[in-house]
Order: C-alpha cells, then sequence, then structure tokens
C-alpha cells in the first residue's frame, strides 16, 4: 500500500469530458472574426452597408428630382 500525504485529498469525481473538435474549431472562429474585423477596420463599410447606402441616396435622388418643378430633361 503506497503512503498518500496528509494533506492530499484523492479524487472521487472526474472532469467532464471536453469535445476537442468543438474546441478546435471554435478557436479556428475567434481566430477568423478577429481577421474580419481587423480587415473591415482596414477596408471600410461591409458589402451589405454600402449596397443599403447607394439605394437610400438613390431614393433620395428620386424624391428630389420628383419635387422639381421644370424638369431638365424637357428641354
Amino acid at each position: 500500500m503506497i503512503a498518500l500525504a496528509p494533506n492530499f485529498k484523492a479524487r472521487t469525481t472526474m472532469a467532464d469530458p471536453v469535445n476537442l473538435n468543438r474546441f478546435r474549431k471554435n478557436k479556428a472562429r475567434r481566430a477568423a472574426k478577429d481577421i474580419a474585423d481587423k480587415n473591415a477596420v482596414l477596408h471600410g463599410l461591409p458589402k451589405a452597408q454600402k449596397t443599403q447606402a447607394r439605394a437610400e441616396a438613390s431614393r433620395r435622388d428620386k424624391q428630389l428630382d420628383a419635387g422639381r418643378l421644370d424638369h431638365p430633361d424637357s428641354d
């Protein structure tokens, strides 16, 4: 029989199992998100926001042109 130190407590339960694939994938996702955030800062707005801004500007221009009293095309 092996003598143990008086302050040594033997583990009676096991730790929860860890899914290593999930851990690896989450780590890769975090790394990809960090890279994407850096690129977003470097390259400006995302494509969806650019498209939305263009559509909004076009809508404002059409609304402004619709309110003109004389149309420049009618010369």
